[in-house]
């Protein structure tokens, strides 16, 4: 039985949902495929798309992402707006330690990296700007799970828990033992689950509400790694971003602010 059918939006947004960072740049025929479309209809909404500026089409007659997108996401206050913030806070993490840099946000069950600063000797990440990975296998992804709320976590424990080397914690159980550990300590600790050469400390950055609505990560080759020095940088760097968005500490015991972001 056919499925109900897509409005002409639904079209529209399959089209540019097509492009991947696998699939930067699509002709036509790839486009209509990718999007599940008639040729015909593809070349309509195609052109229409590429009129506005959404899409671009080069000498060779492949498509690619225009800059009107670009400008209308850079309106976006967790996007580029967050970046420009954070970014002085992230020159010094990476000045600190010369490894890759993460600044994050959480959309749905997946953690999507705003910004990387790398250097040539860091070590290897499959990160890039843009790009999703699941949020139980990273740094930044556990920080934002672990302050998602204990709907979101119930929900993402029932789910699969993808596996990338030996060490992806797959087990539902482990997984809410570590999200309770990064809400206590103030700090998250991926090791080798992406890769099994990297591991990553990530902490919270937080709203003028006192929510949490990015992270940020340090990345280094995990037999160097020195995860004690590194976790008062990092947390260093979310709460300057922090106090950049309007964050307040509570006052401490002694009437100081609090130390953790």
């Amino acid at each position: 039985m056919p499925g109900p059918a897509r409005s002409a939006a639904d079209r529209l947004l399959d089209v540019l949902a097509a492009f991947a960072h696998e699939h930067p740049a699509l002709t036509l025929t790839q486009l209509a495929r990718r999007a599940d479309l008639p040729l015909p209809t593809a070349h309509r909404l195609v052109a229409a798309l590429t009129e506005w500026g959404a899409l671009e089409r080069d000498d060779s007659g492949r498509y690619h992402i225009g800059l009107r997108l670009w400008e209308v996401a850079a309106l976006a206050p967790r996007g580029v707006a967050l970046r420009e913030i954070a970014l002085p806070f992230l020159e010094d993490l990476y000045e600190a330690t010369h490894e890759n840099v993460h600044l994050a946000v959480r959309d749905g069950l997946q953690v999507v990296y705003l910004e990387r600063l790398s250097g040539r000797s860091a070590v290897g990440v499959h990160s890039r700007v843009g790009a999703r990975w699941p949020l139980h296998a990273t740094g930044v992804g556990l920080v934002l799970l672990a302050h998602g709320g204990s709907e979101l976590q119930e929900r993402y424990c029932a789910g699969e828990l993808a596996s990338f080397t030996p060490y992806t914690v797959t087990d539902p159980a482990r997984l809410r033992r570590m999200l309770a550990e990064v809400r206590r300590s103030g700090c998250a600790v991926s090791d080798r689950q992406i890769t099994d050469d990297a591991l990553s400390v990530a902490a919270p950055v937080r709203g003028a509400r006192g929510d949490v609505v990015a992270a940020v990560s340090v990345v280094v080759p995990v037999a160097a790694a020195r995860t004690p020095a590194l976790v008062p940088a990092v947390r260093l760097a979310a709460r300057g971003i922090s106090r950049s968005l309007g964050w307040q500490p509570a006052p401490g015991p002694a009437g100081r602010p609090e130390a953790s972001a």
